[in-house]
């Protein structure tokens, strides 16, 4: 496969995020801002402990795991519906999502939810979309009133990040 000779921007990518029900709960996310950013990432999502001796590097070694955290904003185009799936109500479990299960099963009493960004590839000859799928990710909303209204989302990843 040979490197992409297109550079990729904020027009190109899209937002999904499901539950983990057997036929997943689902919102794409629409009329967002272009802006998805996550840190934290590396190789083994561990921290890097460094060990002195005598006042200079001795080893360095992983310790303990690391979060990436990741955030993105939105237009806001409506609250809350009980048929219709949005995003107010997939982060806060209420509306279309109330029955929505976590995708973090019962290890943990905490909503998590899977965040899935994937950008365009196909279109611009690669051989497929870029996707990086992250599990068990911690969700939360701000609204913020202007124009237009808009979320900002923030999320901490605790399960599994894939990148293809």
């Amino acid at each position: 496969m040979a490197v992409s000779s297109v550079v990729k921007n904020f027009r190109d990518g899209t937002i999904l995020i499901e539950d983990g029900t057997g036929t997943p709960l689902a919102v794409t996310v629409q009329y967002e801002a272009g802006d998805f950013s996550i840190s934290g990432l590396n190789q083994s999502n561990t921290e890097a402990t460094t060990y002195l001796d005598r006042g200079e590097l001795g080893s360095v070694r992983k310790t303990s795991r690391t979060f990436p955290t990741f955030s993105f904003s939105a237009h806001m185009t409506d609250l809350s519906d009980n048929t219709d799936k949005l995003l107010y109500d997939a982060v806060n479990k209420t509306g279309a999502f109330a029955s929505a299960v976590s995708t973090g099963g019962t290890a943990s009493d905490v909503y998590l939810l899977k965040v899935t960004f994937t950008v365009e590839g196909t279109n611009f000859g690669d051989s497929a979309d870029h996707v990086m799928v992250l599990n068990n990710c911690h969700l939360s909303l701000d609204l913020s009133e202007g124009d237009p209204n808009s979320f900002s989302i923030s999320g901490t990843v605790y399960g599994a990040i894939t990148a293809t």
